[in-house]
This record gives structure tokens, C-alpha cells and sequence, in this order.
């Protein structure tokens, strides 16, 4: 499985998979201690459809479907570079070795002043931090270098209990209830809704309570 999931990334020369693409000025690159975000390429198709052909994690996201193929995998990225899936959509990938795990992404709100956050990660790399690790990333480039941005929302099913931690431990509070449809089951499901306010954020931005 590890072969696999490597394999992609190491096509490509070691200083290349740590430099990538940084076309993107409004998404930029971003670094994390272990992690390295950045614009999904046709070099994530396999890993990615090998980690996102999963109905655990298909039925806890909203537009995911299920099973996930390589031609679903292809579309993603496609869209991506194309602009047509939210306004910074980003792999999630290891520093060091540059495989694939995931992907993470701010999505623009009607309002204008919103972003709603959303990840998800390959099951092999669940309970290791990386999710939160991330998430701390996209909010701190938001709020740093988008002055009209109030709020990040994030959602997650009522019965996702790590998805609700990471969310909490990215120092967003719980709003309410509602219903979205999951793609993957068809139907509609219920989900907890959070918010973190820029105000709150700039009291909490070293993250160190949070961990």
C-alpha cells in the first residue's frame, strides 16, 4: 500500500515534490511543520483514487461520490486547475517525502465574507494530526492575507466525532443543526455547524491552547 501511495510523488526529483507549483497567487504553497499544501497535479490521480475509494470517508463529506474511480480522481484535478471547485482547493501532502494523503480547501460564501473550511484525509493517515495540522494552515493564510474575511465555517456530520475535534481544536464554536445531502448516500444527513470570527482567531493564532 505504502508503494502505492508513494509512487506518484516518486516520479518526480526530491526538490521538485518539495517546490511545487506556486502559480496560485491567491493559494499560495503553504508550509506546515510536516506538511506541504499545494495545487493538486496529475501525479495525485492514482493516490488519490486509491484513498479517496472509500465509503468511510464518502459518506461523511458532502460531495464526494462512492465508489471513487481513477476517471473521478482525473475530473478532480481537472476542475481544480480549472477553477471550478471552490476558490482554494489544496493536496494535502508529507514534507519530507511528498505522498499524497488528502485534501483540504476554503470554499467562498454567498455573503462574501465567509469561507467554509473542508478536508478530509486518506483512512491509513486518520489519528496522526495531520487533519488539524492543516486545517491551522488554511485558517492562518485566510485571516493573514484576506482582509475581507470575518468568518470560517466548517461542518461535520453529527456522528463524525474527529472531524467535530479537529474543528475544535481549530478554536471554532459550535453554531447549530442542519441537513446537507451526501452525494454518496443519496440523501440528506445531519450535520453540526461551527464558526470561528476573526476576533478569535487573532486571540488564539499560536494554536498552542488548542493542541
Amino acid at each position: 500500500m505504502q508503494g502505492e501511495l508513494l509512487r506518484a510523488s516518486q516520479s518526480r526529483p526530491p526538490e521538485d515534490r518539495l517546490r511545487p507549483d506556486r502559480s496560485r497567487s491567491d493559494c499560495p504553497v503553504l508550509l506546515s511543520q510536516r506538511l506541504v499544501l499545494r495545487t493538486p497535479h496529475e501525479e495525485d490521480i492514482d493516490a488519490l483514487a486509491h484513498l479517496a475509494n472509500n465509503a468511510n470517508i464518502a459518506t461523511m463529506v458532502s460531495r464526494m461520490p462512492h465508489p471513487y474511480t481513477a476517471k473521478d480522481a482525473a475530473d478532480f484535478v481537472r476542475r481544480t486547475k480549472a477553477g471550478e471547485i471552490g476558490k482554494c482547493v489544496y493536496a494535502i501532502t508529507r514534507g519530507d517525502n511528498g505522498a499524497f494523503l488528502g485534501c483540504c480547501a476554503l470554499e467562498p460564501q454567498q455573503d462574501e465574507r465567509t469561507l467554509e473550511l473542508g478536508y478530509w484525509l486518506g483512512e491509513p493517515h486518520w489519528n496522526r494530526g495531520y487533519a488539524t495540522e492543516a486545517a491551522h494552515a488554511l485558517i492562518d493564510m485566510a485571516f493573514r492575507t484576506r482582509n475581507n474575511i470575518d468568518h470560517i465555517d466548517a461542518r461535520c456530520r453529527v456522528t463524525n466525532i474527529a472531524s467535530r475535534r479537529v474543528i475544535q481544536k481549530c478554536g471554532l464554536q459550535f453554531q447549530g443543526t442542519g441537513m446537507i445531502d451526501c452525494l454518496a448516500l443519496g440523501g440528506m444527513v445531519a450535520v453540526e455547524w461551527f464558526r470561528l470570527d476573526r476576533k478569535t482567531w487573532m486571540s488564539l493564532r499560536s494554536w498552542g491552547e488548542l493542541r
